[in-house]
């Protein structure tokens, strides 16, 4: 009886070490933060918001999405208004790598594996030397199902601060830096 004590006790053990492990080794992505910018936590449930627009661009199939401060700035007819986008308002992309789904019917090309996820955030104080606006891009590696901040290594290069995406949006200045239109429904 005593040895089928320790058995038991034995298996128990394993089964929690490796349940301890697995919870470990799995990445809570709204602890990522780009150094001096934006953290992923600042738009958790980002996954729920309602799509503002699709795009293709750069060989990546991609969503963007807005919480309901862009979605209703949108629908107000900002940025086309000439007003701004309200303090709080959030953007999401998420980028994917395309596949094509050879057995459905006109073989359309779908969201693959993702490839990264951009974030914008208005907060005219924080962020008032780029236009209002911060960013963040943080680029998923499917083989740890993990992200990390980009940097100057990704395409397109990413400094380590919330300007991120300020040099290339100051060309929709007058557009308060935002390049999406609110898709016709």
């Amino acid at each position: 009886m005593r040895r089928s004590t320790l058995i038991s006790v034995s298996i128990l053990v394993s089964i929690a070490s490796l349940t301890a492990g697995v919870a470990i080794s799995a990445q809570d992505k709204h602890a990522v933060q780009v150094p001096g910018g934006v953290a992923f936590s600042e738009f958790r449930g980002y996954e729920d918001w309602p799509v503002i627009a699709i795009s293709e661009n750069g060989g990546l199939i991609a969503v963007i999405m807005g919480n309901p401060a862009m979605i209703d700035a949108y629908k107000q007819g900002v940025p086309g208004n000439g007003k701004p986008f309200p303090d709080g308002a959030k953007m999401a992309k998420i980028h994917w790598n395309p596949k094509k789904q050879e057995a459905y019917p006109g073989q359309p090309t779908v969201p693959g594996t993702q490839h990264d996820v951009d974030f914008m955030v208005k907060v005219s104080k924080r962020f008032a030397d780029s236009g209002g606006w911060g960013w963040g891009a943080f680029e998923y590696d499917a083989a740890s199902d993990t992200f990390r901040p980009a940097d100057t290594t990704d395409s397109p290069p990413q400094e380590h601060d919330a300007k991120c995406g300020f040099s290339c949006h100051t060309i929709v200045k007058n557009r308060d830096y935002v390049f999406t239109e609110y898709g016709k429904r």
